[in-house]
């Protein structure tokens, strides 16, 4: 019992560090909560179950190009704004005390507002909305968590499945040959799915330093093998130099992090550490043609959590303090084809909310023991 109460002290105190969200941005796509990447799965036992919320929204609006920022982007009225809104559904399953099986189920909302993609003459706003890319997985503890209370390690992999629209569409306007609107694909940054199957790695890691301290770290990778969706982003009509990027590519993508979390009571818990998100300018499998926005992030990530009874609360808002739009492989490209230096924007956000709730449904089976069960038969 004692252990298991620390165990449970040990949920508490790190319950909000390990929810994966991307930095808002528009190379970073929402791809929030990776399977498996919960410390609350460290209490679960054999048929213990999880359920829980967690949302996200950023606005994206400061645009980079390497690391240097543009402000004559909003100083002129030219930026990009995006507004993202997700609410992952997730379920985790005790399979034994060791072992976990999780499915995250996200739906997005999210609104852009340019001026480039509307014929450069005014701003217009289009929209995406509906379910995203359904992840499922497992995990597993490499040490026993009766005998590690202290500290311990977890894998698990998943797969990511295509079930959000990667053709979103919505009304464009100045934008056909005599300036009509035309319904076309939004941008690649709200399009609710990315329409490949995917594989995701990730780990937890979490140990005890002093009295009320503990260190955690956690990360995921997701392998996107498909190159391209089939998707035209119309980006060649801008220039024909983007001839490359008429094609939207389904790129790979992860996040790492880790810190310090203090228990400051029984029910409150508090934490500060460093996060990098990242959606890299190559796949680890397969090829790299096509668009994509190859970003990253590295933020300062404090977070709160409140546990009662069998509900928890966590905020985290991590506040960018380093952003880079790298060159692309289509940059490079068309950097080689024309001798011509070229490296596309990206907008950014400087912070993002993440707010979960979690509620733990225990299994109360009485268990009958073998014995008993022999002397009625």
């Amino acid at each position: 019992m004692k252990q298991k109460l620390l165990r449970i002290t040990i949920l508490f105190i790190i319950l909000s560090n390990f929810q994966i969200n991307a930095q808002g941005c528009v190379a970073i796509r929402h791809f929030s909560t990776c399977v498996g990447s919960s410390l609350e799965n460290n209490i679960l036992e054999s048929g213990d179950l999880q359920i829980g919320l967690n949302y996200r929204y950023f606005k994206s609006f400061r645009h980079f190009r390497g690391t240097e920022e543009e402000p004559d982007r909003l100083a002129n009225g030219t930026e990009v704004v995006n507004n993202s809104h997700a609410w992952d559904f997730f379920a985790t399953y005790g399979i034994n005390t060791r072992m976990y099986t999780s499915i995250t189920i996200p739906m997005v909302i999210n609104t852009r507002s340019s001026l480039y993609e509307h014929g450069r003459e005014e701003r217009n706003m289009t929209y995406s909305r509906g379910l995203g890319d359904i992840r499922v997985g497992i995990g597993y503890w490499l040490f026993d968590l009766e005998k590690s209370p202290n500290g311990n390690i977890a894998i698990g992999l998943g797969v990511k499945l295509p079930t959000g629209n990667y053709n979103a569409s919505d009304i464009f306007y100045n934008v056909g040959p005599n300036e009509e609107p035309q319904t076309r694909p939004v941008d690649q940054s709200i399009q609710p799915g990315d329409g490949g199957f995917g594989l995701t790695v990730d780990f937890q890691f979490y140990q005890k330093i002093v009295t009320d301290f503990y260190g955690y770290a956690s990360g995921f990778y997701l392998l996107n093998p498909r190159e391209t969706n089939g998707v035209r982003t119309f980006r060649e009509t801008l220039s024909p130099i983007l001839e490359n990027e008429s094609i939207m590519a389904v790129p790979d993508q992860y996040s790492i992090r880790g810190g310090l979390s203090y228990n400051n009571s029984s029910l409150l818990s508090t934490s500060l550490g460093v996060r990098y998100d990242c959606v890299p300018i190559k796949d680890l499998i397969g090829g790299n043609a096509g668009f994509r926005r190859p970003g990253n992030v590295l933020s300062v990530d404090p977070g709160i959590s409140l546990m009662t009874n069998q509900f928890s609360f966590n905020l985290n808002v991590p506040f960018a303090v380093r952003r880079e739009r790298p060159q692309s492989f289509t940059d490079q490209q068309t950097e080689q084809l024309t001798g011509n230096p070229r490296n596309g924007d990206a907008a950014f956000a400087d912070y993002v909310v993440n707010f979960g709730i979690t509620y733990r449904l225990k299994n109360n089976n009485v268990k009958i023991s073998k014995e008993l069960i022999d002397t009625f038969n």
